[in-house]
């Protein structure tokens, strides 16, 4: 590296964040640099720090590794080796900007301590350590609101980076008569022993009711098809409580999707590996969707949700991931920690999906507690029926998200902040 150089560090975490933050970001970064005369560009290098993340899949480092705009990447499993031993992993310029762009922001303030870096956080709900970073890019004027007064000279809007998405537009789904909707059972273990009987007897409940209508599920990057099978099978004790089933999974070629399933009831539903595929979400009337990191997402791109968390298997832990898989395997603890979460927890809290938790209002319809796949059925073609209601689900996500052009403003911003370091 040149004596003069600087680093521009970016942290984030998930395959989300990676595709629709970081890369619109390093993009506008390279742009504005090489807009300018020999004479004016700015001497700085590219380098990715991947945090620790539940929602994170474990390709985040050859994904963004493929893309070879980063001089260095550094895997989430390294971060605390880092923040003890940054030598151990590069030579560090003197001076150098952090920008957390996902994860916990905690995270992207303690690596720019440790480096004595500037940091800038892209806030896009809100700002957690103003007092810590040095500016925070804000998604819209709510979150700048949030931050206590004396830190709001920090404080710049540059709108949504969500709402940068590039879609595809040679993807069309649409058909005359056809309605299209999403299901997403979930990613992890826990939710596609629930998930995948649950959202299956769902489908089927509605093309029972409704021809016209195509299910699309997008495959998390985690699971495959064969964790599908398994699910619905007797080796899952949960789907014993659901009659329909999966006759075959087939791959499928020359189509936007991979594999195609066939309940034993003859509803078809076509699975995509592509992650992100916003733009065949985009392109759904509805999604049925579990709690989570993915309500957001789809908040995102504006597609009217309903969101559902069946209760009625909290006892059967031991099909949950993590320590909770492990002490839900002794029954009197199981049993307590039910009753923990069925009368306390789900009763105090009043919102689950992000875009009602962020708004403090109910934006998209939930469905929590003791549930039926034919419930909610019935719910999902009485909404796929009024489009006006869907249109008005679609706005006042719209309305929650901040404005275009983010990636472009934020790349300014730290464009600035390097020259003034230099």
């Amino acid at each position: 590296m040149k004596k003069k150089s600087l680093a521009v560090v970016l942290v984030s975490n998930g395959p989300g964040e990676l595709a629709t933050w970081v890369r619109p970001v390093v993009d506008e970064l390279n742009k504005i640099n090489k807009s300018l005369c020999d004479n004016d560009k700015l001497n700085f290098t590219l380098r990715l720090v991947l945090v620790p993340c539940p929602n994170a899949t474990g390709k985040e480092f050859t994904v963004a590794n493929s893309w070879n705009k980063f001089e260095l990447i550094i895997n989430a499993n390294s971060f605390w080796q880092l923040l003890i031993k940054p030598y151990s992993f590069a030579s560090w310029p003197q001076k150098g900007i952090v920008i957390f762009l996902g994860g916990d922001q905690f995270w992207s303030i303690l690596l720019a301590k440790r480096l004595g870096y500037i940091n800038i956080t892209y806030a896009e709900w809100i700002s957690r350590w103003p007092q810590w970073t040095n500016k925070i890019a804000a998604m819209n004027a709510k979150v700048k609101e949030l931050i206590p007064k004396r830190y709001k000279n920090k404080c710049q809007i540059v709108g949504d980076l969500m709402a940068d998405i590039k879609l595809n537009s040679e993807i069309l789904l649409k058909d005359k008569g056809k309605r299209y909707i999403a299901l997403l059972p979930g990613s992890k273990k826990a939710k596609l022993s629930i998930g995948i009987p649950f959202f299956l007897e769902i489908a089927d409940h509605i093309a029972k009711k409704n021809q016209n209508i195509t299910f699309i599920i997008p495959i998390a990057p985690t699971t495959t098809k064969s964790e599908y099978l398994f699910f619905q099978s007797e080796k899952n004790p949960i789907a014993k409580y659901y009659s329909s089933k999966i006759k075959t999974i087939k791959n499928i070629k020359d189509s936007n999707f991979d594999y195609v399933i066939e309940t034993s009831k003859n509803t078809r539903i076509y699975l995509i590996k592509k992650h992100p595929c916003y733009e065949i979400l985009k392109e759904c009337d509805l999604a049925i969707t579990t709690v989570g990191a993915n309500t957001a997402e789809l908040a995102a791109i504006a597609l009217p949700m309903l969101v559902v968390l069946p209760t009625q298997h909290l006892d059967m832990m031991n099909a949950w991931d993590g320590i909770l898989g492990v002490i839900g395997k002794i029954s009197f603890i199981n049993r307590f920690l039910t009753f923990i979460v069925k009368y306390f927890y789900f009763k105090k809290k009043k919102f689950f999906a992000w875009p009602n938790i962020k708004a403090k209002k109910m934006i998209v319809p939930e469905r929590i507690g003791n549930i039926t796949p034919k419930t909610i059925a019935r719910e999902v073609l009485f909404l796929i029926k009024n489009r006006d209601h869907l249109k008005s689900i679609t706005e006042n996500l719209l309305k929650e998200r901040g404005e275009k052009g983010a990636a472009k403003k934020l790349a300014y911003i730290v464009f600035d902040s390097i020259k003034k370091l230099h």
